[in-house]
């Protein structure tokens, strides 16, 4: 069956519904009169949406149109200069108040790269770590200066102390 055939069996089932629109419900309250004003000419309107309804059926008989979505917007990775790296800093930190001794300082020229950091251990010792980097992988050295300290743990009990009671009240 057309999709013209349909819209024209529709436009005649909406015309006859409107006949039927007139009748009084069979039960309950009489409808109230309309609080609008009907159009003159229903003939026309009816005609007029059937030719909308017809035209909208005529385009929708056309196949959608297929296709690739449009391609996004290309990014170009932005291009660095060939400059090999070269950089030296070093830093410090002391604070005898918290007990923190530890530094770092590195160089880099190209692939070389040197460098060395100290720490002071727990135990007392200070970690010192000397590292090489020709490009072909890390060599560190590590030593230590000073000798590990193990304090014995001697726990002391340490009883809470408090105030003498107020003396009992005196009653005469």
């Amino acid at each position: 069956m057309s999709l013209k055939v349909v819209v024209a069996v529709w436009c005649v089932v909406v015309a006859a519904g409107g006949a039927l629109a007139d009748r009084p419900p069979p039960y309950g309250y009489p409808a109230p009169p309309p609080t609008y004003h009907e159009p003159e000419h229903p003939e026309v309107v009816v005609a007029v949406w059937c030719v909308v309804v017809a035209a909208g059926g005529a385009l929708a008989d056309r196949p959608p149109p297929y296709g690739y979505p449009a391609p996004p917007p290309t990014y170009n990775e932005p291009e660095h200069p060939e400059v090999p790296p070269k950089y030296t800093y070093n830093y410090a930190v002391v604070d005898d108040y918290s007990g923190t001794n530890f530094g770092h300082s590195e160089s880099r020229d190209g692939y070389k790269t040197e460098g060395s950091y100290t720490v002071d251990l727990p135990d007392g010792r200070k970690q010192t770590v000397t590292y090489v980097d020709n490009g072909d992988g890390l060599v560190a050295e590590v030593t230590y200066e000073g000798e590990a300290q193990y304090p014995e743990y001697k726990p002391e009990p340490k009883y809470p102390s408090y105030p003498a009671p107020p003396p009992p009240p005196q009653y005469a």
